[in-house]
């Protein structure tokens, strides 16, 4: 099958979650295209799949991403894809955390229009080496708040690469049913 990967990133922990989707497939004998939203990524339509994914930053994707769905949404609506929404509010015990992060993304899909029943929940990281100081500040204050790392000297990463493993093999499986 030849697999399209778009992302949208901030500070590359969801570049690093798609290249990571790259390699499992590419293992598991598929072709597989990776594209940054920021830079002129191709056209859904020549792929037998499409996986796309956004950071959550200050309750929003990244806007590319959501110009790349609008602009292919036809395209999107009749082709097997997925959404995959990265995240610290996943790696938050608290369950409020949780449900904003699936309502962000609900809202995503409505005001998009895209109708992917893919919805991936993933954990990013908290990338604190490439923070700014004031952001720093911030992203230490709601670290310490839900109990994440507050070591500021380096980055802390919470993402599940075997859940993230897990995940597309089994919506591989499910196109070949």
């Amino acid at each position: 099958m030849k697999i399209l990967i778009i992302y949208g990133t901030v500070e590359g922990q969801t570049r690093k979650i798609s290249r990571f989707m790259e390699n499992v497939l590419q293992e598991n004998g598929h072709q597989v295209v990776v594209s940054n939203a920021s830079e002129d990524p191709p056209s859904p339509e020549a792929f037998d799949a499409v996986l796309v994914g956004s950071s959550i930053h200050i309750h929003n994707y990244n806007p590319l991403i959501k110009d790349y769905v609008h602009e292919h949404i036809h395209s999107l609506n009749n082709k097997p894809g997925a959404f995959f929404s990265v995240s610290m509010a996943v790696a938050s015990s608290i369950k409020e955390e949780h449900e904003e992060a699936e309502q962000i993304a609900e809202n995503f899909l409505k005001e998009t229009g895209w109708n992917t029943r893919n919805i991936w929940h993933i954990a990013g990281a908290l990338k604190y080496t490439k923070y700014n100081y004031f952001k720093k500040l911030i992203m230490r204050s709601i670290a310490k708040k839900e109990g994440g790392s507050i070591d500021t000297d380096k980055d802390h990463e919470y993402t599940d690469w075997s859940q993230i493993k897990s995940k597309v093999l089994q919506f591989i499986a499910n196109l070949k049913i």
